[in-house]
């Protein structure tokens, strides 16, 4: 049964992304350590004792369609209900809504105990809170004043709608139409798929977020707007009205996180209401949905990011606790009766190892970006527009990483998991494989990790014409200085690891800055995917040495010392190879295409 790792989680937000100083010099008003620690315990407790008891039963029934309605799995309604009951919707919200506004570090702290007990049904609240986030930026008065309580408190729920059976990643392409009304609606027309929690039963109304074009608009995502669709229309009382014209048509037939719908909705096929089309509300301006969507996209992607974590850490408990008791052979050196446990040898320790190293340097990235997050709300907040930017582009740079080396990590640490169960992690009754089936849609959801590698490279990286990533590598060095420094035999050769790693990602970082000033787009993206796994896997060594480094004056520092050094000294040299990839590899790619054709 997994085990919600607080003290691990409190000891990363305090020591490694920065929370403690935060605290110190009042960033976050009179929020203080003890108030931390206690948000922390009691979401772990609840993700032990009332989430992760629920999440075979909705690996195992799934959600069921039946006649346009979705049931959700036994036991799952009354548990949203007691979920949301403790204000955890509200975590980040505006105290003028409902909220708590309590930093966001705190937010992506809880999301990784919600998805590690069950990301089926983390899932449900994560579209929610991003919806709130969008409608809170960018929406009116008025649909704030109807809508935004509600959804904070988690009395109603939120969804995104984007991809199209057509149109992919590529929202350009898209079709849903939105057509005018004199009363200042509009009415929305076509298909979306994928749509997670699109229908269910957790909750009385759905808040759609719906991308769609008006018939007047630029082609291609300039012409996209974002309208608000609810799935029953609200009164002037608020009240719950009539139902809106739309549906879902189906639910699809998964690898993974089975007790979560994946949807295809339709809207405005006539089959509710008097008249044909979803009643919509405009969100933002016309022709400017995209830039509304991406403040919710943008707080999914990190929150995907934690969902990797999330499932690596509950991979790594479950194979370790089994890896403890399963017994086979007799391990080198091993003086005990009988076989010895399977942790014993040597192979197993290195995938163990492996996979807690990964985990906890991919948690670091996420929690180092939330707080990037934190950084740049409460400086915008003070009128410091200096530090705000400088935050805002930190968080920029780092979204993609968190987003993607958690994911990969995600799926890494879970297929370890089942290879060192054996056979017996290929069979369903271990559970081991729901990890690995659950873990593989991440990589996928918010833009692919390709996606994020093009974003990185071609968006992030030039911020502030290169600087703000050259100023970030100066940061990483200091670490690397500060585990030399420390002159602790624990860290073997650490420091030299990491200062050849840094050097790794800043010669890639110069090639892919030159070759995008010399309009070489085909050559940097080539070894896009390569550079933002080498970025990865340096800030995850960096992340563990600083850890390392913390006086936290608890027991378990030497432990976190020999982690690090052996990420250092075993994994990190992986980050030579990934730079020669990503300075050479860009001719052979584009002359083995013929092997394609």
């Amino acid at each position: 049964m997994y085990k919600a790792p607080v003290d691990e989680i409190l000891f990363t937000l305090k020591h490694v992304a920065g929370l403690s100083e935060d605290l110190a010099e009042g960033v976050f008003g009179d929020l203080d350590e003890n108030l931390v620690d206690a948000i922390v315990t009691e979401a772990g407790r609840f993700a032990n004792e009332e989430i992760a008891p629920l999440a075979e039963i909705g690996d195992r029934q799934g959600a069921r369609l039946v006649d346009g309605k979705v049931t959700s799995p036994d036991g799952w309604r009354d548990l949203y209900r007691n979920w949301a009951a403790g204000g955890w919707n509200s975590l980040t919200a505006p105290e003028e809504s409902g909220g708590q506004n309590l930093p966001h570090m705190l937010h992506i702290a809880a999301m990784e105990l919600w998805n590690a007990s069950s990301m089926a049904f983390a899932l449900a609240p994560m579209l929610t809170m991003g919806a709130v986030e969008a409608l809170e930026k960018h929406g009116s008065d008025g649909l704030k004043s109807v809508f935004l309580a509600k959804m904070i408190s988690g009395e109603w729920a939120g969804t995104m709608n984007l991809t199209e059976p057509h149109a992919g990643s590529d929202l350009g392409v898209l079709k849903t139409r939105a057509e005018r009304r004199d009363d200042g609606t509009y009415r929305i027309f076509g298909q979306k798929i994928f749509i997670t929690w699109g229908e269910h039963d957790l909750t009385d109304n759905i808040v759609h977020l719906v991308l769609a074009r008006l018939s007047d608009a630029p082609e291609g995502t300039r012409g996209i707007s974002l309208f608000l669709v609810p799935k029953f229309l609200v009164g002037d009382d608020g009240a719950l009205g009539a139902r809106n014209d739309l549906f879902c048509h189906s639910i699809e037939h998964k690898l993974g996180i089975h007790g979560s719908p994946t949807c295809t909705m339709v809207y405005g096929d006539g089959r509710f209401g008097d008249e044909a089309g979803a009643v919509g509300y405009l969100i933002g301006e016309e022709n400017r949905g995209l830039a509304c969507m991406f403040t919710m996209m943008n707080n999914a992607r990190l929150a995907v990011g934690i969902q990797g974590v999330a499932l690596a850490e509950a991979a790594t408990q479950h194979a370790l606790s089994y890896a403890r008791e399963r017994t086979q052979g007799k391990a080198p050196g091993w003086q005990g009766k009988g076989m010895s446990p399977i942790i014993e040898h040597p192979d197993i320790a290195r995938m163990l190892l492996t996979m807690k190293a990964m985990t906890q340097g991919a948690r670091a990235i996420a929690f180092v970006c939330a707080h990037a997050v934190d950084r740049a709300h409460a400086s915008a907040g003070a009128g410091d527009s200096q530090a705000a930017r400088h935050w805002q582009e930190r968080s920029s740079l780092l979204t993609p990483i968190a987003k993607s080396f958690g994911t990969d990590i995600g799926v890494d640490a879970a297929s370890m998991g089942i290879q060192i169960h054996g056979g017996m992690g290929f069979i369903e009754e271990t559970g081991a494989a729901r990890y690995l089936r659950d873990a593989r849609i991440a990589p996928i959801y918010e833009g692919t990790n390709g996606i994020q590698a093009i974003d990185l490279v071609t968006r992030k990286l030039p911020l502030s014409d290169g600087a703000h990533m050259r100023g970030f590598l100066g940061e990483l060095k200091a670490v690397a200085a500060e585990v030399a420094a420390s002159n602790l035999d624990g860290f073997g050769e650490t420091a030299h690891r990491l200062d050849n790693a840094i050097d790794d990602l800043a010669e890639a970082t110069d090639w892919l800055l030159a070759r995008l000033a010399e309009g070489g787009t085909a050559e940097a993206l080539a070894g896009a995917t390569a550079y933002q796994r080498l970025f990865g896997l340096t800030l995850s060594g960096v992340y563990l040495a600083k850890g390392g480094l913390a006086e936290a004056g608890d027991h378990g520092r030497e432990a976190r010392i020999a982690l690090c050094r052996f990420a250092a000294e075993n994994l990190l040299s992986e980050t030579a190879s990934l730079k020669d990839r990503i300075v050479s590899g860009a001719e052979s790619l584009s002359a083995a295409r013929i092997a394609l054709a």
